[in-house]
């Protein structure tokens, strides 16, 4: 059995310190915990890592990357020792330059917020073997959903892959007084995609040409001025290619946003 989650991580450390405008996303990251069966490992499609071709990670023991600034002195001190996963690496390598694309391993670099944040909430132990494979610098919606196909090949039982990101992502309407207008502009785009994730009377083709296309959506540029932390859904849906299980509302830095999840037997 395989599971794919795509979760929204919150504003850096801040899930981790106690910070009450991400109670609410806490709760649904331990929910979806609780819910699933236990990986036996985990990919991590990170919003913060980003490469020519996609990079994973093959080290046995990454260090932490606290790639945030302006926190206080306990962010830069978190500790989450999951082990890596260099068998895996190896599988999600192959599977990627098995579908003529390119692929590089990366034996020094660490794990970044997008992975330890939520994961540290999930899965507190620490005992899960974790690979991350970046975003495509190009950002190109068509290619971070090949590269999800890709996934596909990985012979691993009981794998997660998660995408790390955030279906809402505007940083100036994270720190503007809240508007109806902008609160009805997310929410608009937050339908949208969780029709066009979870609705069971298109055809595959016609979803995966919807999340191409997702600059066409309600609001698409106000959610998403740029779109590094929605491409990890992409990668997700390339990997599930139909639709999605359950969706999940989640509210972070008082803003909504999605959850999507699928099993694949």
């Amino acid at each position: 059995m395989k599971q794919i989650l795509y979760i929204a991580h919150g504003g850096g450390p801040m899930p981790l310190l106690g910070d009450r405008s991400h109670d609410d996303l806490n709760n649904a990251l331990r929910k979806a915990a609780t819910r699933m069966s236990k990986p036996t490992a985990i990919i991590v499609v990170s919003a913060h890592w980003e490469t020519d071709v996609p990079h994973v990670t093959t080290g046995s023991q990454p260090e932490l990357i606290y790639d945030y600034y302006g926190f206080p002195p306990e962010s830069y001190t978190i500790q989450y020792p999951s082990p890596g996963a260099p068998e895996l690496a190896e599988k999600v390598l192959s599977a990627i330059t098995n579908q003529g694309l390119k692929a590089v391993g990366e034996p020094q670099r660490g794990f970044d917020h997008g992975l330890f944040v939520p994961l540290k909430i999930m899965y507190p132990a620490a005992d899960i073997p974790c690979v991350q494979l970046s975003l495509q610098n190009t950002l190109n919606a068509e290619a971070h959903i090949k590269l999800g196909k890709a996934l596909q090949a990985v012979d691993h039982d009981g794998l997660l892959i998660l995408g790390s990101g955030f279906s809402f992502h505007n940083m100036r309407a994270f720190f503007a007084p809240d508007t109806s207008d902008a609160d009805n502009k997310n929410a608009e785009f937050q339908a949208w995609l969780q029709h066009t994730c979870c609705a069971t009377d298109i055809s595959e083709r016609e979803r995966q040409q919807l999340l191409i296309n997702w600059q066409q959506a309600p609001h698409a540029r106000f959610c998403h001025p740029r779109e590094e932390h929605l491409l990890p859904l992409h990668v997700c849906y390339g990997a599930a290619e139909r639709a999605c299980n359950q969706a999940t509302t989640v509210y972070a830095l008082n803003k909504e946003s999605r959850m999507f999840y699928w099993q694949i037997n």
